[in-house]
């Protein structure tokens, strides 16, 4: 019985945490990226330093730190337009989707999530990062029912006290 219960409020904290499957990334490997683009930019052919740029990409994007995300999210919507590969546009459009899913902007990641199955619908990558975001997309909404039925039942009960000490 103890087992149940523990995995009951295990299943409650990671509701209301939220675990996803996405790999995080530390300010040290930021920096280690931003160094390596800044040594390829020295004397280093373009696709190496095209190379660079996509790690530096990755691990802004994977950062904990909001604004890294958005210079990641920033940069590869830059660089988007300039890339004839179909593969090339597939991480970047994914990439791009972590991006906008760590900063909250879920219908945006679900729709470039959607064009990147698009060009490869087997990719399961793809299909993990599209099923957290329609999982967190259900507990935002779960949370924001309870949040209204909250408000509403302190009003109610406003009221009715109102009421109670008025007779």
């Amino acid at each position: 019985m103890e087992a149940k219960v523990g995995k009951f409020f295990e299943s409650v904290a990671n509701f209301f945490v939220g675990g996803d499957s996405i790999p995080w990334c530390d300010r040290e490997i930021v920096a280690g990226c931003e160094q390596e683009v800044t040594e390829a930019s020295k004397n280093s052919s373009d696709d190496f330093k095209n190379e660079c740029i996509m790690r530096l990409s990755w691990a802004l994007v994977h950062s904990r730190e909001p604004e890294d995300v958005n210079r990641g999210i920033a940069m590869l919507e830059s660089s988007l337009d300039n890339t004839s590969s179909a593969l090339k546009v597939r991480e970047k459009l994914y990439l791009l989707a972590v991006g906008y899913y760590r900063i909250r902007d879920h219908s945006k990641s679900r729709d470039l999530v959607e064009r990147c199955l698009k060009i490869e619908p087997d990719w399961r990558q793809a299909q993990s990062l599209k099923k957290a975001i329609e999982d967190q997309i259900k507990k935002d909404g779960i949370i924001g029912i309870g949040i209204a039925a909250t408000a509403v039942g302190l009003v109610a009960g406003g009221i009715a006290a109102a009421f109670a000490r008025r007779n």
